[in-house]
């Protein structure tokens, strides 16, 4: 019979076995629970935590009608769990490629590239979890790719920027980058209004991940982004953005800017500049394109510069209207210096203050500025808003070149008058015209009238803003009345002219500095008009940068830059409902005028 009984080595050596293993256990459990505590219990709050982030919806932005300019939309960043695809859904991978307007390669490349090296210097591979096939995809798009009923294929709902109208008022409206961030326009000036409050939630996930809502510990909801009304006019932007393809179809400049303003307001009615861009595309278009010219782009005005050394003249009761000015000179004399001043066009001879302007003559210009002397010359360019920022508020504005009288050289007292030696934005050369409009009350530009809800009710009102008086109202009177003539049949712009109505305006063509000289062939033409002129409802300002001419003939302003300024107030007159003149009052406007 065998011994039942074991040897006493072997109970002991069994007994300490079982022993050293609970005891390592328990020294285990003890270093989990004791001293890893902390470490643990957070490891394991974190894994049920469930941290929500909800975008905010960004506002709407609308004309001064209510047309929709920007707006937000809801779509579905799309993607496949590679692990999570079953090979049974091949089939349906080539249905999944033409929904996404995907080559069907790509598709399937995406689905079986499971693993990539984890980048640490060894051959272990990472899982791949997820692979993106498409950044927005509308919502009736996703539905029909859910009904395919492909595992691993899912997406999440974002909120995308939309510009309905494509081009349309595209350097005044900006954009938003691919990363959400305001880049320029309006977008980027009242990205505080529009973005709203992003909201959030904290609750608890259950072995699946799915959320416990009876858990939800902090629960924040997002609040929309508030909605901002613009001074533009769509009827107003739509007629200058045509004017504008117009120009560069026809004389294929480097580049167009046009705006149109209240003159009484402020308010910019539209603002165009060519070449232009598609916001929703705007990685599509060279990065110059984005740049808002009317803000930007800096030129010699030349003539249409001419009302400020005038009106500054009329202002300081220097000269009269019909005061005599000898344009016949070359030279002028001033205390023991002799200096030369610049050339006309066509001899012009002995004419009246009237007739400078009428004739946009450069000698009377500089004739004028020399009786006013650089200080004062200086003071007025200055509160005409030259060499100064308008403050419209859009990124990238520039406040141009204006050198205070210690810095200038002898020919710049008589060629400043004239246009030249100041470096100028369409938008300040426009801001000028406008305060001689308001009876010489510079008003501050504005694009935005208000800010409102979802209930359409106003939070933050825009109001008028006037920012200082330039000239007395008689002088503005007065230079309306130059500006007049300069539009009849004896002006520059005769180009400009709208039978029944009576336009002031000025006209500009300079030339650009090209290696250091001025050229024959690169102008700049320009032209800045108001009407009607004696109850001004709109300024007109057109730039044209370099026009192409046939023949080789020269873009003048009058030629290139006023028949646009008709074109465009022919279509105010009707939309804004402006009445011409009684044909008896025109015609003693003409006979005061000697027209």
């Amino acid at each position: 019979m065998k011994n039942v009984f074991i040897s006493p080595y072997r109970f002991y050596f069994v007994f300490l076995a079982i022993l050293l293993t609970f005891c390592t256990l328990g020294g285990r459990l003890l270093h989990l629970q004791v001293w890893q505590s902390d470490k643990y219990t957070n490891l394991a709050s974190n894994a049920r935590k469930n941290f929500i982030h909800e975008e905010a919806r960004r506002g709407d932005i609308v004309d001064r009608k209510g047309s929709l300019l920007a707006t937000t939309r809801s779509v579905v960043v799309l993607g496949v769990d590679p692990h999570s695809f079953k090979e049974k859904d091949s089939k349906k991978l080539k249905q999944l490629a033409v929904l996404l307007d995907l080559e069907s390669e790509k598709v399937e490349e995406s689905v079986r590239r499971k693993f990539i090296h984890s980048g640490n210097g060894v051959t272990a591979m990472k899982p791949i979890r997820w692979v993106k096939l498409k950044d927005e995809v509308d919502d009736s798009t996703y539905r029909k790719i859910l009904k395919l009923g492909i595992d691993g294929v899912y997406g999440n709902y974002k909120h995308s920027r939309l510009y309905p109208n494509q081009n349309f008022a595209s350097h005044v409206l900006g954009y938003l980058n691919k990363e959400g961030k305001a880049c320029m326009g309006i977008e980027l000036m009242a990205d505080y209004y529009l973005r709203g409050q992003d909201g959030w939630r904290e609750s608890e996930r259950d072995g699946r991940r799915r959320e416990m809502p009876q858990f939800r510990s902090v629960e924040f909801d997002a609040r929309e982004g508030l909605s901002v009304e613009l001074s533009i006019d769509r009827v107003v932007q739509e007629r200058v953005e045509q004017e504008v393809s117009r120009i560069m179809d026809e004389f294929s400049p480097v580049s167009v800017s046009i705006i149109v303003s209240e003159p009484r307001t402020g308010e910019i009615l539209a603002m165009a500049n060519g070449p232009s861009f598609d916001p929703n595309l705007f990685n599509d278009v060279p990065l110059e394109n984005h740049r808002n010219r009317c803000l930007t782009d800096l030129y010699e005005p030349g003539s249409t510069f001419k009302i400020i050394p005038v009106g500054a003249a009329l202002n300081e009761k220097i000269l009269r209207t019909d005061d005599i000015i000898d344009c016949s000179v070359s030279t002028y004399q001033k205390g023991k210096k002799r200096l030369r001043l610049p050339k006309d066009h066509h001899p012009l001879g002995k004419i009246s203050l009237h007739q400078v302007v009428q004739k946009s003559s450069n000698r009377g210009a500089a004739q004028v500025g020399l009786r006013l002397g650089p200080e004062r010359l200086y003071s007025y360019c200055r509160a005409f808003g030259f060499g100064e920022r308008t403050n419209l508020g859009l990124l990238g504005e520039r406040k141009g070149t204006l050198h205070k009288p210690s810095n200038w050289d002898g020919l710049t007292i008589t060629r400043l008058p004239m246009g030249h030696a100041v470096s100028v934005t369409p938008m300040q050369v426009h801001g000028s015209m406008c305060a001689v409009a308001n009876g010489g009350i510079m008003m501050r530009p504005s694009l935005i009238r208000r800010v409102f809800d979802e209930e359409s009710k106003t939070v933050i009102p825009f109001k008028p803003r006037a920012v200082r008086r330039v000239i007395d109202e008689q002088v503005a009177d007065e230079l309306s009345e130059m500006l007049v003539s300069v539009v009849g049949p004896e002006g520059t712009a005769r180009s400009a002219m709208i039978q029944g109505y009576q336009v002031a305006g000025k006209t500009g063509t300079t030339q650009k500095i090209i290696d250091g000289k001025y050229s024959n062939t690169h102008h700049v033409a320009s032209f800045s008009g108001f009407f009607p002129a004696d109850n001004p409802r709109a300024v007109i300002t057109v730039v044209v940068d370099e026009p192409k001419m046939k023949k080789g003939r020269l873009g003048y302003g009058g030629s290139v830059a006023g028949p646009s300024f008709k074109n465009i107030a022919s279509r105010l007159i009707t939309y804004l409902g402006i009445q011409p003149r009684p044909k008896e009052l025109s015609l003693i406007r003409e006979q005061k005028l000697g027209l």
